[in-house]
């Protein structure tokens, strides 16, 4: 194939001691994601010279492990013996085992059987034939590019507290490059459709897999929104909790006071302090009405109401009089 065996297994995501059965699994996998008929027409370019490579990749280490199975060579190069699963590993069986050893498929037809479900034997042996360039230099365009990708295409999801509190659907749209026939790069608008859960927060990543800008030579970019949190005028959020800062009068603090509020969902709630002293830092604790909590279904943070007591800027002589009388020994 004349390219170097660690390329074909970073193609297929595997371990260079992968097994023939597994070399097969993990090709199977990757055909059934990487079949251009599975892909828009956005997409459709990556996938077919995805496809062609795992195909090629999945040719060349099956035909080097039978190469190896032929010498009787374990994959660290030593001698051996066809172990129950029919490669050659371990034991001392030398060459001649192995060269008698009878091979269990042929190069080309054997592989084209093995091809993804849907796709004539005819079209593997055309493309992939010794005799066609086609096939040979959509690989070396995919393994040339397989470490470079056009830099992704980010973008602000902006949210309001109440969004990220109870889901929502948010179009976005942008330009993005695309690359034509002739080679020049155009600008083009697409919308996408983004389903906000409840609970998310902000740094959030959405990523759209090839719908970023296009660069000759290069795979398409991902286009990426992180999600932004808008300010609220009521509550902040830290964590999973809400925070609810309230100014209290001091004459409120210390006599009794009531307020009423809506929580995000629109939820009216009204706390009322009658009995009970506000002193400075106080704080009410509310389980279970914040913010949801996506990994835990039905979870909720707590709301957290901190109090601010608001003392007066100046009295006069007999409010200072009145006052020290009246609390007097109190403290």
């Amino acid at each position: 194939m004349g390219n170097p065996p660690e390329l074909y297994y970073k193609i297929l995501n595997i371990p260079k001691d992968t097994s023939p059965q597994e070399i097969r699994a993990a090709y199977k996998n990757l055909v059934k994601k990487w079949h251009p008929d599975k892909h828009p027409p956005s997409s459709k370019p990556e996938a077919e010279a995805r496809f062609k490579a795992i195909s090629e990749a999945y040719e060349a280490l099956l035909d080097q492990q039978e190469n190896r199975a032929v010498f009787g060579l374990c994959n660290d190069g030593r001698a051996g013996e066809r172990g129950p699963d029919g490669a050659f590993c371990g034991g001392g069986g030398g060459l001649g085992a192995g060269v008698g050893a009878r091979m269990e498929r042929t190069r080309s037809d054997d592989f084209c059987t093995r091809s993804a479900p849907g796709t004539p034997a005819r079209e593997f042996k055309k493309v992939y034939s010794s005799g066609n360039s086609g096939g040979r230099r959509a690989f070396a365009e995919f393994s040339s590019s397989i470490m470079r990708k056009a830099p992704p295409l980010e973008r602000k999801l902006e949210c309001t507290l109440e969004e990220l509190c109870r889901g929502c659907k948010k179009e976005v749209k942008f330009t993005r490059d695309v690359v034509t026939k002739n080679g020049s790069i155009v600008k083009k608008e697409v919308s996408q459709t983004v389903t906000v859960k409840p609970g998310w927060k902000k740094g959030k990543q959405v990523v759209f897999e090839g719908m970023g800008d296009e660069r000759p030579g290069c795979l398409p970019a991902d286009a990426i929104f992180t999600v932004s949190e808008k300010k609220h005028q009521t509550f902040k959020r830290v964590g999973n909790d809400l925070v609810l800062k309230a100014e209290v009068p001091l004459v409120s603090a210390l006599t009794g006071w009531s307020f009423s509020f809506r929580l995000l969902s629109g939820k009216k709630v009204s706390l009322a302090f009658q009995d009970e002293v506000i002193c400075p830092g106080y704080e009410k604790v509310i389980g279970g009405e914040g913010m949801p909590i996506p990994e835990h279904k039905g979870a909720r943070g707590d709301l957290r109401v901190k109090f601010e007591i608001v003392f007066p800027k100046e009295l006069t002589d007999e409010q200072r009089a009145g006052l020290a009388e009246i609390l007097k020994g109190s403290c």
